[in-house]
């Protein structure tokens, strides 16, 4: 695969004060890396990709990023939730993809530096739509077959607490649902912390589910 463009348009469902573009070698000492793994990994996936995330920008302040992999239907998370592997494990509902086909990890908005912390100004703004807008065009753009996304519950607390996509939201770029499952875990989490209310249904709160678009 030749070398990907690196100006990827600016997603149409986000506010157009915010730049969107491919990460570069050039940014891994500037741009916040969590859960993106140790550096030679990232490395490494950049090589093999020609990038690992597509970053937002407000002016020069990096404000969100969408991370993604190339897709492994036999990856496996050893921490289940916990860990940034979570998002490329579908266990028996992997799908066969072709293998250029790209996994869609974590969205980051409103992440200013290398902590967990998010700005609420960039919350609600259409731009994890426009990152992922942005990584449609960019792998169109680098002759990428398909993209793969674990989607989230629809409940916005439980989204907000994943950092990921309902089915909804990414149904509305073309995405197709093949399946859906009550993630156990997630299910357990969304009570410890309270993240519903008294009339939310439960296992609805802890439905994700496998999403693709097919590119070529």
């Amino acid at each position: 695969m030749g070398r990907p463009s690196m100006t990827p348009p600016r997603g149409n469902n986000a506010d157009g004060s915010i730049r969107y573009r491919a990460l570069v070698a050039d940014d891994l000492d500037h741009v916040p890396l969590n859960c993106q793994g140790a550096p030679e990994a990232v490395r490494a996936r950049l090589a093999d990709l020609g990038a690992t995330a597509i970053l937002a920008f407000d002016a020069e302040q990096h404000i969100g990023q969408l991370q993604f992999r190339r897709y492994d239907p036999l990856l496996r998370t050893p921490n289940g939730l916990w860990d940034p592997l979570y998002w490329g494990d579908f266990g028996e509902h992997a799908p066969v993809m072709p293998r250029d086909t790209l996994a869609i990890f974590c969205f980051h908005v409103g992440q200013l530096d290398a902590t967990d912390a998010r700005d609420g100004r960039y919350q609600n703004r259409g731009i994890g739509l426009g990152l992922l807008d942005a990584l449609i065009a960019w792998a169109r753009t680098n002759n990428y077959a398909a993209l793969i996304a674990k989607h989230t519950p629809a409940l916005p607390a439980v989204m907000g607490f994943m950092g990921g996509m309902s089915a909804p939201r990414y149904e509305q770029l073309g995405f197709r649902c093949l399946s859906s499952w009550v993630d156990a875990q997630l299910r357990d989490v969304v009570q410890q912390r309270g993240l519903i209310g008294p009339n939310d249904d439960i296992d609805q709160a802890a439905t994700v589910g496998c999403c693709v678009l097919e590119l070529a």
